[in-house]
């Protein structure tokens, strides 16, 4: 089985599974059912196969790099990462329903990747300066904190959801969401460690531009985002530490910060022209 068929079984995954959890939280169930956590595991070891096949066919034409060149293969690889920040956090937090964000979007990205005329799908070459480990430890690095971004913004917008609406004593919630308190523990600590990882890939990426170009910062478009991003978030966990913000405010701020974590991933590719341009 190629690369593209076992993608395209874990898009499918991704999909029912979105779906499912969506099925679910409609209908009133308190709690996600474990067989869609069951899933989710399945789905994303379908994913990683997936990537692993395609590094191996990249291999048998004589390129052999690690699938992350493109934006077909960010897009896989920023699926995988996502799910697997997921499972994490379900694994700690049981939240229950954060799947109702993540596997749409994943799905969606996944279909992006394979479907649109603008992703590029073919196997090619790297260029020179991308011929480096170093691919491997910036990208992912920066990969991983984009996924917990992503936890967090789901995390932010069912806080948003669950205390938008006041509740009368005794009543039940109508819509079967966790307690705020965990929302909100779920949203900060995504945070801080996608803080983290964005650091260690901002670091990684100067490294390997001394290497590759000659200068650890240019200012390209993407490094440039990528520092705004990385600043805002700073600014979020210096406003938790030192000012205490919780609540529908970090939940706010955490989506002002996934907005810019979007336009850092895509919106630098299709409008700005760079070295990290994947247009």
């Amino acid at each position: 089985m190629n690369s593209s068929s076992l993608l395209g079984i874990a898009t499918f995954s991704y999909l029912a599974l979105g779906l499912a959890h969506l099925y679910q939280f409609f209908f009133k169930r308190r709690k996600a059912s474990p067989m869609l956590f069951n899933g989710a595991v399945g789905a994303v070891v379908l994913n990683l196969a997936g990537w692993i096949v395609r590094w191996h066919e990249a291999s048998q034409t004589g390129y052999g790099y690690v699938p992350l060149s493109n934006l077909y293969e960010a897009l896989i690889s920023l699926s995988w990462c996502t799910v697997v920040v997921y499972i994490i956090l379900e694994k700690k937090y049981k939240t229950g329903f954060l799947g109702i964000f993540i596997f749409p979007l994943v799905s969606l990205a996944m279909a992006y990747a394979s479907f649109s005329p603008r992703v590029e799908t073919a196997i090619q070459p790297l260029i020179p300066a991308l011929q480096s480990n170093w691919l491997t430890y910036h990208v992912l690095t920066c990969f991983l904190g984009y996924a917990a971004f992503t936890a967090s913004f789901g995390a932010s917008i069912m806080y948003l959801v669950k205390t938008g609406k006041k509740t009368k004593p005794g009543e039940k919630q109508a819509l079967p969401l966790p307690d705020a308190d965990i929302l909100d523990e779920v949203l900060y600590k995504a945070n801080a460690a996608g803080f983290l990882l964005l650091g260690i890939g901002i670091i990684t990426g100067s490294v390997w531009a001394s290497r590759a170009w000659g200068s650890y910062w240019s200012w390209d478009p993407k490094e440039t985002w990528s520092l705004i991003t990385w600043i805002i978030y700073a600014v979020f966990l210096h406003a938790r530490y030192a000012r205490g913000m919780r609540g529908r405010t970090a939940a706010v701020f955490s989506i002002i910060g996934f907005i810019a974590v979007l336009f850092t991933f895509l919106g630098v590719n299709y409008l700005l022209s760079g070295l990290h341009s994947y247009a």
